[in-house]
């Protein structure tokens, strides 16, 4: 198990359902991760604060989901120098598309690694913060071979079911 932590912070409780795939990934690989709630715009000092402190309290990666405007993933980007993952959270008014300009869109000195919108975005975030980490961990980037490995394997099985 790495000893790396990872940051799962999204904008409002609306946004659990995308970002919980994503916590699901990190369980089955056995990282450790904790999960906050932070809006960018009704909690501006409460974001500044997480992003300035992240490093000091044992994070290595943060993964931020936002939906609509979305300036949680690089408003956390401003405030530290932690690799942030951005999950563009697909939304009503326009699928997500708005999520996903708002973050892929940061001006240079603040990037976000952005992933895709919604649910593949989340786990794709997790498996991104997980080979991070694993760049200095061993039994770890096993654990993602493994991981690669067992897709593999049922991606060829799943030819099985065309019948």
């Amino acid at each position: 198990m790495a000893s790396e932590k990872v940051a799962v912070v999204m904008g409002s409780i609306s946004d659990w359902d995308t970002m919980k795939l994503g916590c699901e990934v990190l369980d089955n690989l056995g990282i450790e991760y904790e999960k906050h709630i932070i809006s960018a715009h009704r909690m501006p000092d409460e974001l500044t604060s997480f992003g300035k402190e992240a490093e000091q309290n044992g994070f290595s990666v943060i993964i931020a989901g936002a939906g609509g405007a979305a300036h949680l993933p690089g408003m956390l980007a401003a405030n530290t120098v932690l690799p942030v993952i951005g999950v563009p959270i697909k939304t009503r008014t326009l699928n997500g598309m708005d999520s996903l300009l708002s973050i892929v869109q940061m001006p240079f000195g603040a990037p976000v690694a952005t992933v895709s919108i919604g649910d593949a975005g989340a786990k794709n975030a997790a498996i991104l913060a997980v080979q991070v980490i694993a760049r200095g961990n061993s039994s770890l980037r096993d654990k993602l071979l493994e991981f690669k490995q067992n897709q593999r394997e049922e991606a060829k099985a799943s030819e099985q079911r065309l019948d």
